[in-house]
C-alpha cells in the first residue's frame, strides 16, 4: 500500500512540474479543446444557417447563370471571364459577404455567449482567458476559411467550366488560372483572418455590435473614395491590392497605389496579432452581467 502511496505521489509531482514548467503545452491542449467545442457551435447550431446562406449565394447564382446564361458579351467570350469573376468576387464575395459573414460570427464569439448566458461556463473553467479568445478566434477562422474557400473557388468553377469546359481545362490545368484560383483563395484567408480580428474586437467593446459594423462597412465600401493615406486604415485596401486582375472602380476613384504583397500580408497578419493581444488584455477585465442582454 504504501509503495502504491508513494507512486502515485511522484506521478501526481512529476504532472505538476510538467505543467508548471510547460504552460505552452497545457494552454494549446485547452486551446484545441475550447476549437473543437466552438467548431461544433459555428457549424451545428442555428447561427450557421446565415453563415450557410452567405457563401451559398455566389454558388447558387452562378449556377443559375450557367443554366441559363445572359446574352451580354462578357459571358459570352472566354477571354473575358477572368474580368468577371474579378467583378464578382471583389464586389459581391469579397467586399459584401465575407464582410457580413465574419461580422455576424466573430461579433457572437463573445456577444453570442452573453445573450445565451452561457459566458460564465467558460469563465468559470480553469482556463486562461487569453486562452479562451484565442481558441474561439481560431475556430472562427477555420469556419469561415472553409465556407468562403469553398464559395470562392466553386463560384470561379462555375463561372468557367459550363460555358466552355475544354477551354477552361486548357486555362486551370495548362496556364494561369490555377494560380489566379490559389491567389483569390488567399485573398479569401487573408479576407478572414483581418475582418475576424476587427469583428471579434467589436464584439468585445461594444454592447449594440450592430452600428459599429455598419460603420466599418461603409468605410470599407468606400474606400475608393478617400485618399490615399487613409485607404491604408482599412482591410479591404490590403486585399484589392493582391487582386489577380485589377479592376476600374469607377470615374470618382481617388487613385493610389497598390501595396505590394510583401507589406499588405504582413501588416495584416501584425494588425490581427495586435488586435488578439488587445482582445486578451480586454477580457482579462471583463466581468459578466446578464442584465439587458
Amino acid at each position: 500500500m504504501s509503495v502504491t502511496v508513494e507512486a502515485g505521489e511522484k506521478s501526481v509531482t512529476k504532472e505538476e512540474k510538467l505543467t508548471t514548467n510547460s504552460p505552452w503545452s497545457l494552454w494549446t491542449r485547452q486551446t484545441l479543446a475550447i476549437m473543437r467545442l466552438e467548431l461544433m457551435k459555428n457549424f451545428l447550431t442555428s447561427r450557421a444557417i446565415l453563415l450557410y446562406l452567405l457563401a451559398g449565394l455566389p454558388l447558387a447564382l452562378l449556377a443559375v447563370l450557367a443554366i441559363f446564361p445572359p446574352p451580354s458579351h462578357e459571358f459570352q467570350n472566354f477571354g473575358e471571364l477572368s474580368l468577371v469573376y474579378a467583378v464578382v468576387y471583389g464586389g459581391l464575395i469579397l467586399r459584401t459577404l465575407v464582410f457580413f459573414g465574419c461580422a455576424w460570427l466573430f461579433m457572437n464569439l463573445f456577444r453570442g455567449e452573453v445573450v445565451d448566458r452561457s459566458l460564465h461556463y467558460y469563465f468559470l473553467a480553469p482556463v486562461r482567458r487569453e486562452v479562451l479568445v484565442v481558441g474561439k478566434y481560431l475556430a472562427g477562422l477555420v469556419t469561415t476559411i472553409t465556407l468562403f474557400c469553398i464559395s470562392t473557388l466553386g463560384s470561379m468553377m462555375l463561372l468557367y467550366f459550363p460555358r466552355f469546359p475544354s477551354e477552361s481545362t486548357q486555362y486551370f490545368f495548362g496556364g494561369p488560372g490555377m494560380s489566379q484560383a490559389l491567389v483569390y483563395l488567399g485573398i479569401t484567408v487573408l479576407a478572414c483572418v483581418g475582418y475576424g480580428a476587427v469583428f471579434l474586437i467589436v464584439g468585445l467593446f461594444f454592447r449594440n455590435p450592430i452600428i459599429p459594423a455598419l460603420l466599418i462597412y461603409g468605410w470599407e465600401w468606400l474606400n475608393f473614395l478617400l485618399p490615399p493615406l487613409l485607404k491604408k486604415a482599412s482591410v479591404i485596401h490590403y486585399l484589392h491590392s493582391l487582386a489577380p486582375v485589377p479592376v476600374s472602380e469607377g470615374p470618382f476613384a481617388v487613385l493610389a497605389e497598390p501595396t505590394p504583397a510583401w507589406v499588405s500580408v504582413p501588416s495584416l497578419v501584425i494588425f490581427t496579432l495586435l488586435v488578439i493581444a488587445l482582445a486578451g488584455l480586454h477580457i482579462r477585465r471583463m466581468e459578466i452581467s446578464y442584465a439587458g442582454d
